[in-house]
């Protein structure tokens, strides 16, 4: 029985419950009372979930999801897999039943914990999918929220705006300058502008209900405001839904034909896309294909290790040497490579979630690791995004200031100042005026003050935002934008709020139109009529430097009397701009003037010229508490930090300094250096790509960013070499965020649009998530770096303690192994793999922040893994054959029976006692090892080099991570279990158990661990040495390069990092300096007095 069609009898326009009529037949006032909804506070949330339960999800059917058949497919269809069943079947074909049981048994055991595994990953990543798909803008009980779009019930009222994409089919109650792209649903390839009052025919097709907002399109203008009166998208839009095609399409001739040969090519490349999946090499991240491409080349490594085994006994045709050399064969394949790497990348994901960071992409995960740069906007992310209105100026009368206040939206929490100060000759206080007087009431300021009011007519009308205390009795409720917002309240302070002036019978003011913000003009103008008035009045709010441009005159004296604006007023404002900038104050322009002209949207530019000015309003957005701490620690390592925002150079700079994306003491800095670092998007976008490479750094700060500068700066790294992070919100930031090796989209904020262009999603736009992402990057990158070296040391010990045991020859000159080929699996998938999860799981090093980011372009596979690799691998090898070694030749006869390699007998006990040994000594070898590399350098008993507890520290190391530490458990009690138990260890293992042996394999675990460390204490020696070398005898910290670039520090001299053309400030990328002891002291001292 397949799954009922929830839209099956579904009415076109219909809601979820029928209505009198379809809704674009019905006024909105009768849409809304038909679905019973209160319009101006919508559903409260109780009412919400009530018909969540009744109506379902807003989704639709999206497949079977998580596909379990899909899944176990992939556990039976790759490489490593097919290598254990072609030893299952060579075993079962030469009749070595029990070695043929036991590989099919690990086969199993693989299938069985793979499929559970990447089962609960896939569900993970499905989750977190459903985390960071779109949202909506509802308003339930008074409060502007956003919930996941799959939350959305009839009768929600939504809030659109551009780059959103329509969350469900709505009935428009408000429109200003709204178009939709609809193509998915009618094919019409042009915007469709939506219009309110008008209601159509039950009969009229969807692509004529312009009162209609349909699911799933796209707002390309303009904001609305509407009721959903159904959920789920209907079945044109399903209808289109198509199916991916895995086959390559033939190139064709003009007339459509295709060639035999063309098809024949086809044909085989799909083939080989087929074989390419088989394999892994070309499906996954490419860190995934990567080690898919590994698992190949040890495959063919395994290969030739078998024939040489087999050539080594002359190619006779006996079944140990067969066994013998699937033996060999096995201990070079990773079998568990794939699976630990698919179960660290699922942990990952999770513990990003945790810390605000949802993964969209997989890739992401190997490339946060590797970042070098990050490009961040300033508002939201690097500041609380909660504007308040802090200053305002009017020329005629002085400065008006706000005094703090813990909630932002209420406009009678907060002190009133006054001076007649402007704010050039204001106190240097950055916060208030001097307090002449105290605080004053709102009354006594409004009291005969036509310039205020003028300024408080503008600030309150030619704003969208609603600001009104909840009928709930909860306090003040605000809904807008957060900087028309922060004015609005500033206005309501007065009692000049919008609500008050526009709505009612009796409305004070009534909109004519309404010109949105516009990128391309920086300004929002409104056209109201004022009741008894014959003119109606335009009002223009927007840039200080648009503004003024637009500006004829002003009011100086208060009296009404308008006097031109010369350039000097105009050089005057400007002043009094910078000012409040310099403060960290946001700021923008008030202008209006009477207008009896033409109101359509092609009249704008009419509309918006020869204003009158009426004044200047600063607004703060504080930074966040934790941005300061989290540049500084991007700075220790070695990530340089852009801020590219659109807001006034001075107010950007004034941030920048307050969270040192800038240092504070800028005078050790030349002026044209300090140009370099603080600039705006015309000047950065008037130089050539090749000004921008000849310049010895790059801009640290973007003020007036445009969404092509962002584009322009991401590709000005690239061509540096350098791996660059991109926050965006806006629809526009698309772009970048595509262009930039890691896309951050910001998940409150943020557009569906940029959502759906990036890699990651913050879910609380803060820029210190961002820096727990690299971390998680780095971590991951360092654990898989761990597993994988643990993983191929172990092949390598196994594969030369096998081909180098091919000279323990019996009396018919056979080999005999001196590891059994099921004692091999057990070391590979339960001794080597359950331990490589847990080192997987590891924690963060202490200095994983205070190291320079990954090389992708190397890889994992760096010339200290490699040699680690042989090392290790080498050295338990030696230890293992030494074993075996003693056991049969010094302290035993030597190989005395036949046949030693199938069954036990008395001539073969000295040989089985050798191979536990050498097994008991594998073993212990991989755990050990697994907890050596807790940390690649690091002294196993002193991994916490500052710790308190000098001998008992490395008993708290391995018991941080309990997955590690229990399966290193699980791994030592099993030993006994294999070696005493009849039948396990004869028949099944080829060993038999051991007495007096014990002791070796003491003496060999302290040597292996004291070959460790010995071998981490030379790789100490090593690197400090060379660290003085680079540096001139000292190291100094990557946070205390920064700056160097705009210090005047020779860049080649203290950047090791490379890029094309110069070095950047920002490109900080080792922790050792080049050039002698008295070049590095002058170098400190420079970058100490910048700092």
């Amino acid at each position: 029985m397949g799954k009922p069609d929830p839209l099956e009898g579904h009415v076109s326009g219909q809601s979820n419950k029928p209505m009198s009529k379809p809704a674009h037949s019905l006024g909105y006032e009768e849409v809304i009372k038909e679905l019973g909804v209160s319009g101006k506070d919508g559903l409260s949330p109780q009412e919400a979930d009530s018909r969540l339960q009744e109506f379902g999800n807003n989704e639709l059917d999206n497949g079977p999801g998580v596909n379990p058949g899909k899944i176990l497919v992939r556990q039976v269809a790759n490489a490593m897999m097919l290598v254990l069943i072609l030893a299952m079947a060579v075993s079962y074909g030469i009749g070595s039943y029990i070695e043929g049981s036991v590989v099919l048994a690990i086969i199993i055991l693989n299938i069985v914990i793979g499929f559970m595994q990447e089962y609960s990953a896939e569900k993970t990543m499905d989750s977190l999918r459903s985390l960071s798909s779109p949202t909506s803008q509802v308003i339930r009980q008074g409060d502007n929220i956003t919930i996941p779009t799959v939350q959305v019930v009839p009768g929600d009222m939504i809030e659109l705006k551009t780059g959103d994409t329509v969350p469900a089919d709505i009935r428009l109650v408000e429109v200003m300058n709204f178009e939709t792209d609809e193509a998915l649903l009618t094919g019409e390839s042009l915007p469709v502008t939506k219009i309110t009052d008008e209601t159509f025919d039950e009969d009229t097709g969807p692509g004529d209900r312009l009162n209609i907002a349909f699911s799933s399109s796209n707002v390309t203008k303009g904001r609305a405001k509407g009721v959903v009166f159904a959920t789920e998208i209907g079945t044109i839009a399903a209808a289109l839904r198509g199916k991916n095609s895995k086959v390559r399409e033939p190139k064709r001739k003009e007339d459509g034909k295709v060639k035999p040969h063309r098809q024949a090519q086809a044909y085989a490349l799909t083939a080989g896309d087929f074989v390419g999946s088989f394999l892994g090499v070309n499906v996954g991240t490419p860190l995934q294909r990567k080690l898919s491409q590994l698992a190949i080349g040890l495959f063919c490594i395994a290969v030739v290790f078998a024939i040489v085994v087999l050539a080594a006994n002359k190619f006779v045709n006996e079944q140990e040497v067969i066994i013998y050399a699937v033996a060999t064969g096995l201990s070079m394949i990773p079998a568990s490579l794939i699976v630990v790497l698919t179960i660290t990348m699922a942990a990952g994901t999770k513990r990003m979630v945790e810390r605000n960071v949802i993964v969209r992409k997989l890739n992401a995960l190997e490339a946060l690791g590797a970042v070098t740069d990050i490009c961040s906007d300033k508002t939201g992310t690097l500041t609380q995004g909660k504007m308040v209105t802090k200053k305002a100026w009017i020329p005629a009368r002085g400065t008006y200031s706000v005094g703090d206040s813990s909630e932002p939206y209420n406009p009678n929490v907060g002190d009133l100042h006054y001076t007649e100060n402007p704010p050039d000759n204001d106190s240097d206080d950055d916060d208030l005026p001097p307090d002449v007087g105290g605080p004053q009431p709102w009354e006594e300021l409004v009291k005969d003050n036509k310039p205020l009011e003028e300024f408080l007519t503008v600030a309150s009308l030619a704003n969208l935002a609603t600001v009104y205390k909840s009928t709930e009795g909860e306090g003040w409720t605000a809904r807008g934008d957060p900087t028309e917002i922060a004015i609005q309240v500033f206005a309501s302070r007065f009692d000049w709020n919008r609500s008050g002036k526009v709505e009612g019978d009796n409305a004070e003011w009534k909109l004519i139109t309404e010109f949105p913000f516009s990128s391309d003009v920086k300004k929002m103008s409104v056209i109201f009529q004022k009741t008894g008035s014959e003119k109606p009045v335009a009002l223009s709010k927007g840039a200080v430097e648009r503004v003024i441009e637009a500006c004829i005159n002003v009011d100086l004296k208060g009296e009404g009397d308008l006097e031109e604006l010369t350039e000097d007023i105009k050089e005057d404002i400007l002043g009094n701009m910078e000012s409040l900038a310099s403060q960290g104050l946001r700021v923008l322009a008030l202008a209006s003037k009477t207008y009896d002209g033409p109101t359509g949207q092609d009249d704008r530019e009419q509309v918006e010229k020869d204003l009158t000015f009426r004044g200047l309003i600063g607004l703060f957005d504080p930074p966040r508490t934790e941005s300061k701490d989290a540049v500084k620690r991007c700075h220790r390592a070695g990530i340089g930090v852009h801020m590219l925002t659109g807001d006034h150079p001075g107010t950007a700079l004034a941030i920048a300094k307050q969270i040192g994306i800038v240092p504070d003491k800028l005078a050790s800095v030349s002026k044209e250096m300090e140009s370099q670092m603080v600039t705006t998007a015309s000047q950065f976008d008037k130089l050539t790509d090749e000004e921008i490479d000849n310049h010895p750094v790059l801009p640290l700060v973007i003020a007036r960013c445009a969404p092509n500068t962002k584009v322009r700066m991401i590709e000005a790294l690239h061509r540096r070499n350098l791996f660059a992070a991109m926050t965006g919100d806006g629809v526009n930031d698309s772009p970048s965020l595509k262009r930039a090796d890691v896309g951050i989209a910001m998940g409150q904020a943020g557009s569906d649009v940029a959502k759906d262009a990036s890699d990651i999603v913050l879910t609380d736009d803060n820029f210190a998530s961002i820096l727990n992402a690299i971390e998680e990057g780095r971590r991951i990158f360092d654990n898989i770096q761990k597993f994988v070296l643990h993983l191929l040391a172990q092949n390598i010990a196994q594969a030369c303690t096998l081909l180098i045991g091919l000279a323990f020859k019996d009396s018919n000159g056979i080999s005999t192994f001196p590891l059994s080929p099921v004692e091999i699996m057990w070391v590979i998938m339960v001794t080597s793999g359950l331990p490589d999860m847990g080192l997987g799981l590891e924690v963060a090093a202490a200095d994983i922040l205070e190291r320079p980011p990954q090389d992708l372009k190397r890889g994992i596979f760096t010339t200290e893994l490699l040699v680690d690799v042989l090392a290790y691998g080498i050295w338990m090898s030696a230890l293992c054959l030494s074993s075996f070694t003693l056991v049969c030749y010094q302290w035993g006869q030597g190989i005395e029976g036949t046949n030693c390699n199938d069954a036990y007998s008395d001539s073969c006990d000295t040989v089985f006692r050798a191979r536990a040994t050498t097994f008991v000594s594998m073993v212990w070898f991989s755990l050990f090892l697994a907890w050596e590399l807790m940390n690649f350098r690091r002294s196993f008993f002193r991994m916490q080099p500052k710790s308190k507890y000098v001998f008992t520290q490395w008993m708290f190391d391995v018991w941080r991570n309990k997955f590690l530490f229990w399966s290193v458990m699980f791994g030592f009690a099993s030993i006994f279990v294999l070696l005493y138990t009849p039948v396990i260890n004869h028949v099944v293992f080829k060993h038999t158990g051991i007495t007096w042996e014990w002791g070796i394999v003491v003496v060999e675990g302290v040597l292996f661990f004291g070959g460790i460390e010995c071998w981490k204490w030379g790789k100490r020696v090593f690197y400090r040495q060379r660290a003085k070398k680079l540096g001139g005898g000292r190291m100094r910290r990557l946070s205390s390069t920064v700056f160097d670039g705009y210090a005047g520090i020779t860049p080649g001299m203290d950047d090791p990092r490379p890029r094309a053309g110069s070095r950047t400030a920002s490109s900080v990328g080792s922790t050792t300096q080049q050039g002698s002891d008295e070049e590095r002291q002058q170098a400190d001292e420079k970058a100490a007095k910048v700092v």
